[in-house]
């Protein structure tokens, strides 16, 4: 008997895959222009940094959103710190990735969710740690303020609690929903102006 398919992770996969393309060639239109002699006016720049961002948006939904495929596939840390490198660029987060050469995307996976959930509970800025040990992973934001809502921290370690949830919290339905399918447990440490997460 096969496993019941992720249909929200496939649609994930779907939706990037059909949201790279259009935005990548918005990208190569505007390095066309620059090419061309425009030069880089304000109106241009701010094309290209909106680009670069959303590009950066999609590879990382791609891999916290997405199907994750067979289950050996790896990923080198190189695309998996490029990716991370591109999304905090310019912005008020900081991420440290402390890990191994190759990862199991089912992982990686894994700690991407994690860390939508750590900028849910940082909206003025943070820094964000990911460590990978022999056996355990471990993720710690740290920010001068935290906005935590416990019943959404709670529902990661308690399947018996069901918060109501909306878009901008669908990330932990989802992460819970993952640790179940990967037969994981998350720990889960609050304190004043940082967040602690094993798993």
């Amino acid at each position: 008997m096969t496993e019941k398919p992720d249909l929200a992770a496939l649609m994930g996969s779907r939706i990037c895959h059909d949201l790279i393309s259009p935005i990548g060639a918005i990208g190569n239109g505007v390095e066309l222009l620059l090419m061309d002699g425009a030069g880089r006016s304000p109106e241009l720049a701010l094309i290209s940094d909106s680009v670069a961002h959303a590009n950066a948006r999609i590879r990382f939904f791609r891999v916290a959103f997405g199907a994750v495929g067979a289950a050996d596939q790896r990923m080198g840390r190189p695309e998996v710190t490029g990716i991370l490198a591109d999304l905090m660029r310019g912005g008020r987060m900081t991420m440290d990735w402390q890990t191994p050469v190759d990862l199991s995307r089912r992982e990686v996976k894994l700690a991407f969710l994690i860390i939508l959930c750590l900028e849910s509970a940082m909206p003025q800025g943070g820094a964000i740690t990911a460590e990978r040990g022999e056996a355990r992973w471990s993720l710690r934001g740290v920010a001068a303020r935290l906005r935590v809502d416990p019943t959404l921290w709670e529902m990661l370690s308690n399947p018996a609690i069901h918060p109501e949830i909306g878009p901008a919290q669908v990330h932990f339905a989802l992460l819970r929903d993952e640790l179940a399918r990967q037969h994981r447990r998350l720990t889960v440490d609050i304190r004043d102006t940082d967040i602690r997460l094993s798993f």
